[in-house]
């Protein structure tokens, strides 16, 4: 059933739906990070209706939090606290204009050049075991429901059809805090005392900008530019659309840059493009750009809801743990399915090398510091990641790969 077929109602109701899609990951990502799961539903609206405008609407791709900057915004609070950190998080949409330019220029065979599935994948490996440790100190604080989360959400993942496949987060997160509150761990007086409406933004982060945090977030953006450009990719398919030529790759990368650069400014997380809807309208048929518009302006009305807020922020540490043991780990498989798909030949040595020093500086918390600045974690992996592609001599066959994909 496509689009046309719809009326303007159930246009709207599939639009809603697509959100609820998106919803438990939306406002996961704040939760786990401190940031009120308002402003990131707010951010997520205004995101999506920015990239439509610079996409001219053709586009149909919902924005939300990013999975991405969940490691390195609790590693940049602990150095330099909240505000400084989602100030910092403006260089993430420096990055995205950058490539937007590039890629207008140049085309995406640049991309392929800087940033092979050599070096992206082990970097999305690390993006998901360097939050491990957090997810089983989480998990720990009530391992039955901890347990119970996680055992939910992968019964849905295995044996659910349909839509409620696509939400495994928010049935997991539902059934662990109604064992919560059976269990009588559910403090539902902040509830109560909230507001029904609210403002769910704040100028006030931008003013506590520091190079330091901003340098910090440069090179972490690298990973979700490139897993755009795959998304635009599937969304196409799906769609039956060639996105990436119109209207054009470059025009995707500045709105979700120019979202991300919005999302800082009102306190949000970086925002990014949300595969659980783009599987939503393969199952549902429905691929309008009206209808994930819709699900934008939902996401900004739910935002002032208070009361939402603060039941959002009710669940137990231990039920988010639960999620987080299989969330984290399967972002870690991506990576790893990444370089599968891309076929990296691992028993090349100039591949291991990548790899190898990649993961071992990323797991292994490698620090490079100067004065008050330092760059670690994800962040530093990915530069010497790029370094290594950019610097060891290829093989024969590698050379010849590369020219083909100039082709």
């Amino acid at each position: 059933m496509r689009i046309e077929t719809l009326s303007t109602t159930k246009k709207a109701v599939v639009g809603v739906q697509f959100l609820f899609v998106a919803f438990g990951a939306t406002v996961l990502v704040p939760l786990l990070v401190g940031i009120n799961p308002s402003t990131a539903l707010f951010t997520a609206g205004l995101g999506t209706f920015i990239f439509h405008f610079v996409t001219k609407g053709k586009v149909p791709i919902f924005l939300g939090s990013s999975f991405a900057f969940i490691a390195p915004i609790i590693a940049a609070t602990e150095q330099w606290g909240l505000p400084g950190t989602l100030a910092g998080l403006t260089s993430v949409s420096l990055v995205y204009f950058l490539m937007s330019a590039l890629v207008k220029w140049q085309g995406k065979n640049f991309l392929n050049r800087v940033f092979p599935p050599v070096v992206i994948g082990p970097v999305i490996i690390l993006i998901g075991l360097s939050l491990s440790g957090s997810a089983v100190n989480m998990a720990k604080t009530n391992w039955l429901l901890a347990f119970i989360s996680l055992i939910t959400a992968i019964l849905v993942l295995t044996y659910a059809r349909g839509l409620v496949k696509l939400v495994p987060v928010i049935c997991g997160i539902i059934t662990g805090y109604i064992a919560a509150m059976l269990m009588g761990v559910v403090d539902l007086a902040p509830v109560a005392a909230a507001p029904w409406f609210t403002n769910p933004v704040s100028l006030s982060t931008i003013t506590h900008f520091q190079w330091a945090p901003f340098l910090y977030m440069i090179p972490v953006a690298i990973a979700p530019v490139i897993e755009h450009i795959g998304d635009v990719y599937v969304v196409s398919a799906v769609a039956e659309k060639d996105f990436v030529k119109e209207p054009g790759l470059h025009r995707t990368m500045l709105g979700d840059g120019l979202a991300c650069l919005a999302s800082a400014f009102l306190g949000g997380p970086p925002e990014t493009t949300y595969s659980e809807v783009t599987g939503a309208m393969s199952i549902t048929k429905v691929t309008s750009p009206a209808v994930i518009r819709v699900s934008a302006a939902t996401a900004l009305v739910f935002s002032v809801i208070g009361k939402l807020s603060a039941v959002l922020q009710s669940i137990p540490e231990a039920v988010l743990g639960g999620i987080m043991l299989l969330l984290f780990g399967t972002i870690a498989s991506v990576g790893v399915q990444n370089l599968i798909q891309h076929k990296v030949d691992m028993n090349e040595t100039r591949n291991v090398i990548i790899v190898s020093v990649t993961l071992t500086m990323g797991i292994g918390g490698a620090v490079l510091s100067a004065d008050n600045f330092a760059l670690s974690g994800i962040g530093l992996s990915a530069i010497v990641g790029v370094l290594l592609n950019l610097l060891l001599p290829k093989t024969k066959q590698q050379k010849n790969s590369s020219t083909e994909i100039k082709r």
